[in-house]
């Protein structure tokens, strides 16, 4: 009889044994990686190597539990019209809801490798992107906002977030973001190594512009490229009557003012562009980034080097590491730099710039980590996004053989460059399409030679 109940408590002990076990078990399912977030061309690909590297770094830093519940970043994002809908605010309330569930506290992912990928990722957040309420609001009835074309009306997000600030940056975006190769995100980077430069960012005091009186509410840009087509074009009146001119990257303006006008508002660059151009334009008189008094310097956070470079100009200090190793970031902006006047811009609104209007098909090959938009291209969305009406000038059209790679160029003729990088030709049609639906204008020469587009009435 004694046996007989031995063995009965055994029994009840294995089934409770199981029974926490199963408990357990079930905890970790909802609480650890969704691959769900794999488009179904990559899961099969990627799903068991890339597993394995989560529960290998894991196990290397220590931990013998499961890995946190923060994996559910990757969760199943459902994706609908994220111009009705913040998405990110979604996302955020799921990783919430499931903190609840016995989570552990949230830290910093596992680094993921770009290797680990044929091609670009697709996540089930691929396409959600932070917005700011409420988009700025236009009284100009020839805003580029009041456009009719429907296929730029379901792409264009107007309140896209287009700055990355200190204040709008935590261990969830960290996380999110790492599933995104730079300048998209932080694939491949450490949290740590990131953190000094990214909490130093300050928030932007004001808005990019602000709509010069008289002119009906309205928001008049000229954005302008460095491309050949400007040799001669006499365009430089034109340019710089507009309220404001964006210009980036090799901005040559002295001895180019009949061509390219003399005004900036906005620069846009990265570290290697405005450290660069000082040794590429040299021979052709540039001395400097543009400078004028109250100018708006925009970055693009391409990689860790401009990261380093941001956190050596914000503490006014020679860069600490990376390729711009004990250069003195301020000394390159004319004694312009003010810090109420730099922006940063976010890594979600480049990548929506690449995702929903400049998609190379050069993302499905093997050196996708490479591909994005030009700086040209940002600079010029970010002008469709803060302008009522936006004029490109110097940007790649049809006729692009007949003149040189640059406006400074001016007694050879050289040949449009094609970096492995960029999509150039993607971007011509773009700019040419956009043109076409009256959304912006893009500066096309008639004449090679001569002669030049009539100028249209500002």
């Amino acid at each position: 009889m004694a046996l007989q109940t031995s063995r009965i408590f055994s029994l009840l002990f294995v089934i409770a044994v199981a029974i926490v076990l199963l408990i357990l078990s079930w905890g970790y399912l909802s609480t650890s990686i969704s691959w769900t977030a794999f488009s179904e061309n990559n899961r099969h690909q990627d799903e068991d190597s890339l597993l394995k590297s989560y529960i290998e770094l894991w196990v290397k830093k220590g931990n013998s539990t499961h890995p946190p519940a923060v994996f559910t970043t990757t969760h199943k994002a459902k994706i609908a019209d994220s111009t009705k809908t913040n998405q990110v605010t979604k996302l955020k309330t799921d990783q919430m809801r499931a903190s609840t569930h016995g989570a552990v506290a949230e830290t910093p992912i596992p680094v993921l490798l770009k290797k680990s990928f044929k091609k670009l990722p697709q996540w089930d957040f691929e396409d959600v992107y932070n917005q700011d309420a409420p988009p700025r609001q236009t009284t100009c009835a020839q805003s580029l906002r009041n456009s009719e074309d429907e296929s730029f009306k379901k792409a264009f997000l107007p309140n896209i977030r287009l700055f990355l600030h200190k204040n709008n940056f935590n261990m969830s975006e960290w996380n999110r973001l790492s599933h995104f190769n730079n300048p998209f995100g932080f694939m491949e980077y450490q949290y740590n190594d990131m953190m000094s430069s990214l909490k130093m960012i300050p928030k932007p005091k004001e808005p990019l512009l602000l709509p010069k009186p008289g002119n009906g509410g309205c928001v008049r840009c000229a954005v302008v490229g460095t491309g050949g087509i400007l040799n001669g074009s006499k365009m430089g009146k034109e340019i710089d009557a507009h309220d404001y001119v964006f210009r980036m990257n090799g901005a040559a303006i002295k001895g180019y003012e009949e061509d390219v006008g003399n005004r900036t508002s906005v620069y846009v660059h990265t570290a290697h562009s405005i450290t660069m151009s000082l040794y590429l334009f040299k021979k052709y008189g540039y001395t400097s980034a543009p400078h004028d008094e109250g100018i708006k310097y925009v970055m693009i956070p391409e990689g860790v080097g401009d990261f380093n470079w941001l956190e050596g100009l914000l503490k006014g200090e020679r860069v600490s590491a990376g390729p711009y190793h004990n250069k003195r970031p301020w000394t390159y902006y004319g004694g312009q730099y003010n810090e109420s006047r730099f922006y940063v811009l976010h890594q979600d609104f480049l990548r929506y710039v690449r995702n929903r209007f400049l998609k190379s098909a050069h993302l499905n090959n093997s050196y996708w980590a490479i591909v994005r938009p030009t700086n040209g291209a940002f600079a010029l969305f970010l002008a469709l996004h803060t302008c009522d009406t936006v004029s490109a000038y110097g940007f790649m059209t049809e006729d692009y053989k007949k003149y040189s790679n640059y406006y400074v160029e001016k007694n050879i003729k050289t040949h449009v460059v094609f970096y492995a990088n960029h999509d150039y030709i993607l971007e011509m049609n773009l700019w040419k399409k956009l043109h076409n639906s009256k959304i912006m204008r893009l500066y096309q020469r008639t004449d090679s030679e001569t002669g030049t587009e009539k100028p249209k009435q500002l």
